[in-house]
């Protein structure tokens, strides 16, 4: 096969790659918001058998030709080409060394766990799920291990994530954040600057909130066009395309900030998809490079965008007219304060930006120790406890609220969980770096968030997967200094409680 045969045979392979993955998405999106309880099953056989023809597809001679091809001659093929010939391979290669047997039947696995799940998260039955989560476990930890036998799984479930990332420099992140977080959590606590706000405990009819949510949304410029919000158990975002990316939130009638901070945070997600350059949609290039960058995009648009002084007087306005009986005397300072109120809580995703760090620390250390085989999925719900009681100093009152609360084990995210602390980092470093381009504060306060994208976009968004996530994060900030974050962490929480 020439190289303009392999380049010709490219385009009709990426085509039904993406068709494949867009049926798996939409089935995926589908069971986690308005399909029937029952019909995980069928959507599980469903997904086995497309992701069957999608293994096919990937490991077929003339694929593996055209890929082989590519990869040899990649030194006479352009930037972009030669980019999708790298992933290509790369992909190939790990592909091929799972058996189609256990490929497919891990895929049928993914649906089934989550739809129990959903049901025992609701149920607070963390017996009804255990069994699929130790399988979870077994079977992620197999196929690591066939992908790379010579490997500690772990590892290699850090990589699929965050390419590059490694156990040992999860140990230094982690080892940063602790020794700078926990003396200022301590001083935080010992305040006498205690946040209490009162008028957020009222009840806000779910109605309104959807209200709000459109208005969030209008914020931060995501085109209505091109995205819409669903409901969920637990937020998340999915993008078929620059063209249809979805977001999802949890409406709770008694902490309408809680739905607000998950759309913006899926915004975050959902306004990098959108603007991937057009040249690559559709390609082995068209989505985000890696969940730490994209995780990066979401805590930047949650915590250092819309926990800011100025956005809360963006939004207080909207809350203080659609809310005027529970919200009456709400001010712009106390909203602010109320918004980054900090202490051990039990909830990742309601947890401040402060303690963050320490919840995603718990599950890091529970994945190595499964990986491991130190615990089993019996052990799981006490070795939870015990961690958040010793990183958090709280009890956990129950399952709903403790092991269960997280959907991502349930469909095979293992090893995810470090990109949500490390792109909180990389933030702080896009804003040190964005600071010396234009007045972010103003601009924020204004309520024209156009700068902060126009910018994101030009340094991150655009390029896709074109760059390898190290690489993009070294052309926007340089090297990646965890230590930018704790002194931003440290500047904050100061001005809030006065320390």
């Amino acid at each position: 096969m020439t190289i303009k045969e392999a380049l010709s045979a490219l385009n009709n392979f990426e085509q039904t790659s993406f068709a494949l993955n867009h049926a798996m998405g939409i089935l995926n999106y589908d069971g986690s918001t308005v399909a029937p309880k029952k019909s995980a099953i069928v959507r599980a056989v469903t997904q086995a058998e497309l992701s069957r023809i999608a293994y096919e597809l990937t490991t077929s001679p003339e694929t593996v030709e055209l890929i082989e091809t590519l990869y040899a001659n990649k030194a006479e093929l352009d930037f972009v080409n030669a980019r999708k010939a790298e992933e290509l391979y790369r992909d190939l290669d790990r592909t091929r060394r799972i058996p189609k047997d256990l490929f497919v039947e891990y895929q049928k696995l993914c649906v089934e766990s989550d739809a129990v799940w959903h049901e025992a998260k609701v149920n607070n039955d963390y017996a009804s799920f255990k069994p699929y989560l130790q399988k979870m476990f077994d079977m992620t930890k197999q196929i690591a291990l066939c992908i790379e036998p010579e490997k500690d799984p772990y590892e290699t479930q850090l990589d699929n994530f965050e390419r590059g990332l490694t156990t040992e420099t999860c140990d230094r992140f982690f080892a940063t954040m602790k020794a700078g977080i926990v003396p200022l959590l301590k001083k935080v606590m010992d305040s006498p600057y205690q946040v209490d706000e009162p008028l957020l405990r009222n009840n806000f009819p779910t109605a309104v909130q959807k209200e709000f949510s459109t208005f969030v949304m209008g914020v931060m410029g995501l085109d209505p066009e091109r995205s819409i919000i669903g409901e969920t158990e637990h937020p998340f975002t999915t993008d078929f395309s620059k063209n249809d990316v979805r977001i999802t939130t949890h409406y709770h009638e008694d902490a309408p900030l809680s739905s607000m901070y998950s759309v913006i945070h899926e915004g975050g997600h959902a306004l990098y998809e959108l603007n991937i350059g057009d040249d690559l949609t559709m390609s082995v290039l068209g989505s985000g490079v890696s969940m730490g960058i994209h995780e990066s995009q979401s805590r930047f648009f949650e915590n250092i965008i819309g926990r800011s002084y100025e956005f809360c007087g963006v939004i207080l306005p909207w809350l203080t007219e659609h809310f005027p009986a529970q919200l009456s005397g709400l001010t712009q300072e106390r909203l602010y304060r109320a918004a980054n109120a900090a202490a051990p809580s039990l909830i990742r995703t309601e947890a401040d930006e402060l303690t963050y760090c320490l919840h995603i620390m718990v599950r890091y250390e529970l994945e190595r120790m499964m990986f491991a085989g130190k615990i089993t999925a019996d052990d799981l719900p006490s070795e939870w406890n015990r961690l958040y009681k010793e990183y958090l100093g709280i009890d956990v009152p129950d399952d709903k609220r403790g092991v269960l609360q997280d959907s991502h084990w349930s469909f095979g995210a293992i090893g995810y969980f470090p990109s949500y602390a490390i792109g909180s980092a990389y933030g702080a470093q896009y804003l040190e770096e964005m600071k010396k381009s234009f007045d972010v504060n103003a601009c924020v306060a204004a309520g024209d968030l156009s700068p902060v994208s126009d910018w994101l976009r030009e340094r991150i968004w655009q390029y896709g997967g074109l760059y390898a996530p190290s690489d993009l994060f070294r052309r926007v900030c340089g090297e990646f200094r965890p230590e930018v974050f704790v002194k931003y962490l440290e500047d904050k929480f100061s001005g809030i409680y006065r320390l």
